[in-house]
C-alpha cells in the first residue's frame, strides 16, 4: 500500500487535503449586509436608497455607457469615476437649471 500512495523515494509522507464548507459559517461582508437589510430599519433605509442613488448608477451605466472601468490603478479609476459623475451632473444642470 505504501508503494501505491508514495511515488518517490524521497517522500516520507503524503499530503491529504480536506475541503469543508467553512465559507458558509464565516461572517462575510455580504452576510453582514443581508443581516442589516433584514431589519425594519434596514428595509426603510434601503428603500430610500432605491429612490435616491440607484437612478444615478443606472444613468451612468445605461446612458453614459460605464459598464466597466477601462483604466488600471486606484487613482486612475477614481479619476474616471469622477469624470463620469461630472458628466452626469452637467447633464442635470443642462436639463433642469437653464431655461
Amino acid at each position: 500500500l505504501r508503494a501505491k500512495c508514495i511515488r518517490g523515494k524521497k517522500v516520507e509522507h503524503r499530503h491529504v487535503t480536506v475541503f469543508t464548507n467553512t465559507m458558509r459559517q464565516m461572517d462575510t461582508p455580504i452576510s453582514r449586509m443581508i443581516k442589516r437589510f433584514d431589519t425594519p430599519k434596514g428595509r426603510f433605509w434601503y428603500s430610500r436608497r432605491m429612490g435616491t442613488i440607484e437612478p444615478v448608477f443606472g444613468n451612468i451605466r445605461g446612458t453614459l455607457g460605464l459598464n466597466r472601468f477601462t483604466l488600471r490603478g486606484r487613482g486612475k479609476v477614481d479619476t474616471q469615476w469622477k469624470l463620469f459623475a461630472m458628466v452626469h451632473n452637467i447633464g442635470k444642470l443642462a436639463r433642469y437649471a437653464w431655461c
